[in-house]
């Protein structure tokens, strides 16, 4: 009786082989966006490596400097205080947003369906259609002298709060902090109702029978199923806290003095108005490392068990 085994063996060889082709096709498909990323994205963190180890005002001739870039980050008193900056921001960035975002989303949970709840959704995501630059200088108008902020404040007779916010050297980054707060609580608003949309009403209805009231709900039942989806907010709110460039740069450009300097805007003004492309390039490089430090450990702590 002739074996079966070679044609076994054939046909294995033979899927083996389609599965190649298959995966070969596959990144056939992606090679255009991956040229695209490589030129793009990947080539320019390579040239701003290579550029952090000089001392280059992007014109003349380069001298090679060594890690003396990166040791100004840390000591040049302007470079460190905006790397300090940014870690604050992250209290308007990232706890305020999320914060007002769980318990936002938990209310418009009570009244989903409504006219209210529908048009509190949409109040809440138009801050995430306007441009952050766009934000920025809208918000200079309302925090000026006789901005709608100081306007509110006087006819409520707190007319001694009342400042030049933005050009208050006590208050000016605070300032910049809450319009983070305002572009970052919607998207994490919307955000945490699609996740509470996914949690099972079954586990609602069993904790009011057990006699949970809503704040025992929120803690016992919304806080879990949410895990995954604050992970998120989180992770996009401290990346932009970090990395912030647009709202700051057009809201203040970084004073009064260095107030609110955060690094994008240090980096932005180390490369083209002071000509220093060597000191610029190291200090996006220890930014992206700082991102990559803090968010790396996020996504462990909030990953899904």
């Amino acid at each position: 009786m002739p074996s079966t085994r070679p044609t076994r063996e054939g046909a294995a060889a033979r899927g083996r082989r389609r599965l190649r082709a298959r995966r070969w096709a596959g990144w056939l498909f992606a090679l255009p966006a991956l040229a695209f990323y490589g030129i793009f994205n990947f080539y320019p963190v390579l040239l701003s490596i290579q550029y952090s180890f000089y001392d280059w005002d992007g014109i003349g001739a380069s001298t090679w400097v060594g890690l003396k870039n990166y040791t100004a980050v840390f000591t040049d008193s302007e470079q460190f205080s905006s790397l300090l900056h940014a870690f604050y921001l992250i209290l308007f960035f990232t706890v305020l947003p999320v914060t007002l975002a769980l318990i936002t989303a938990s209310v418009l949970r009570q009244i989903e369906g409504r006219f209210t709840g529908a048009l509190a959704r949409t109040l809440l995501f138009l801050p995430q259609i306007i441009p952050g630059a766009a934000a920025g200088v809208a918000w200079t108008w309302m925090y000026s002298e006789n901005g709608v902020v100081n306007q509110t404040l006087r006819a409520v007779g707190l007319d001694d709060l009342a400042r030049p916010w933005l050009g208050d050297f006590t208050w000016a980054l605070t300032a910049v902090g809450f319009i983070g707060t305002w572009l970052s609580t919607g998207l994490c608003t919307m955000l945490l109702l699609s996740g509470i949309g996914k949690i099972d009403n079954s586990l609602y209805e069993a904790a009011r029978i057990d006699g949970a009231g809503p704040i025992r709900q929120f803690l016992a039942v919304t806080l879990p199923g949410l895990r995954n989806e604050i992970g998120v907010c989180v992770t996009i709110t401290i990346i932009a806290a970090l990395a912030s460039f647009d709202v700051v740069y057009l809201a203040t450009q970084g004073g009064p003095g260095t107030q609110t300097m955060v690094p994008g805007v240090a980096v932005y003004t180390l490369a083209f108005n002071d000509s220093r492309l060597g000191a610029a390039s190291a200090l996006a490089v220890v930014l992206a490392l700082i991102v990559i430090a803090v968010v790396a450990p996020l996504q462990r702590l909030f990953r899904e068990k």
